[in-house]
């Protein structure tokens, strides 16, 4: 399956060079920010490869839903977390904050890390 990761990023981020000084803001906002508002709360559509009688093969979209809730439908999902997480805990990290209250607070962020950027760049 191809990754859409970096098209995301690069919506939220742009595609312009961020000097090395930066990086560690930049990978404060992503683990912080940017990374639980893609997994928690943005809706993403996964193509399901149904084979036709007639041998072609299309795609077939499910209804959109955040990452956390597409992984929820795979049978025994629990099984396949890391060591010392719980699907439990991913869920009380997603009922923090409403979907458009995280994507607010994680573009305040953005805005924030840009500006903080722009100032020390000029």
């Amino acid at each position: 399956m191809e990754s859409k990761n970096g098209a995301i990023v690069g919506k939220h981020m742009g595609f312009s060079h961020i000097a090395a000084l930066h990086a560690e803001a930049v990978d404060r906002f992503y683990r912080e920010h940017l990374n639980p508002y893609i997994n928690f709360h943005r809706p993403c559509a996964v193509a399901e490869v149904v084979e036709e009688p007639n041998g072609k093969r299309r795609r077939v979209y499910r209804p959109c839903a955040a990452p956390l809730e597409i992984f929820t439908q795979i049978p025994d999902c629990e099984s396949f977390l890391r060591t010392g997480v719980s699907l439990a805990e991913l869920e009380s990290i997603a009922l923090k904050h409403s979907d458009t209250d995280a994507a607010i607070a994680m573009q305040q962020a953005q805005k924030r890390l840009l500006s903080g950027i722009a100032r020390r760049s000029a």
